[in-house]
């Protein structure tokens, strides 16, 4: 995607307020797009599965990918473990980033939580990058909703469709990701397989305002391909996924 096209999308989701009408209205948060900073624990009762973004504990997704030429593979956990948070008990999502020699280049633990609608929230991340040796570089995007000014996101709506756009994370200068759905029931293939009804969406921070990504997400499965259109080379895909008992 090039540049003119990135300010385009940008100012659709300005726009937009951050989010769609019918997405806020669906997730209980704020047409406007002002981030939440309060939560209404009472929808999260009787949390509703996203087929978009599953959070059975024990899955385990494991991609393969590359970023300036170096590859990598990724394992993505859907833990047994929990997290409270302003209230809300969330599932905790281990993402672990390995160099090809092995070396762990990034570890993350993600909070999510779906509601009683099917909206997957996203509380925050607790993140870390290492260099060749194993040694800690950065936290940097580290963030938790209700901690110094951070504010809960929506990750995945329950119905996506175009046009809906909104705000993934909020903690300013720190985590600001935005998300663009254009796409709904398109097919793709990946190393795992030819996925039907999938859902494509542009997503991106001002933090990084000459990057783009392009992001699949299939049923059943949530995130499948992932790869940068602009200023950037990251491209990470599907290639199996295991179940912990």
């Amino acid at each position: 995607m090039r540049a003119g096209t990135i300010a385009i999308v940008a100012a659709t989701v300005v726009a937009l307020g951050g989010m769609s009408a019918a997405a806020a209205a669906s997730a209980g948060g704020p047409a406007s797009g002002t981030p939440t900073r309060s939560v209404n624990h009472g929808r999260f009762t009787n949390p509703r599965e996203n087929p978009y973004f599953p959070l059975k504990p024990g899955t385990v997704f494991h991609y393969r990918g590359t970023d300036d030429g170096e590859k990598f593979t990724e394992r993505v956990e859907v833990t047994r473990s929990t997290k409270k948070i302003q209230g809300v008990t969330t599932t905790v999502v281990r993402d672990v980033v390995r160099r090809a020699d092995g070396s762990v280049a990034e570890k993350t633990d993600d909070w999510y939580a779906a509601d009683n609608h099917g909206n997957v929230w996203y509380f925050g991340e607790n993140t870390a990058t290492y260099d060749e040796s194993g040694h800690l570089e950065s936290r940097e995007g580290s963030f938790q909703a209700g901690v110094d000014g951070a504010v809960v996101g929506i990750i995945m709506p329950a119905h996506p469709k175009p046009t809906d756009a909104y705000r993934q994370e909020f903690y300013r200068g720190h985590a600001e990701d935005q998300a663009w759905i254009v796409e709904r029931g398109m097919s793709t293939t990946v190393p795992y397989g030819r996925l039907h009804d999938v859902v494509r969406s542009f997503e991106w921070t001002r933090l990084e305002k000459k990057v783009m990504s392009e992001k699949l997400y299939a049923p059943g499965l949530g995130l499948v391909r992932e790869r940068d259109t602009a200023g950037g080379s990251e491209f990470f895909a599907l290639v199996s996924v295991t179940h912990q008992t």
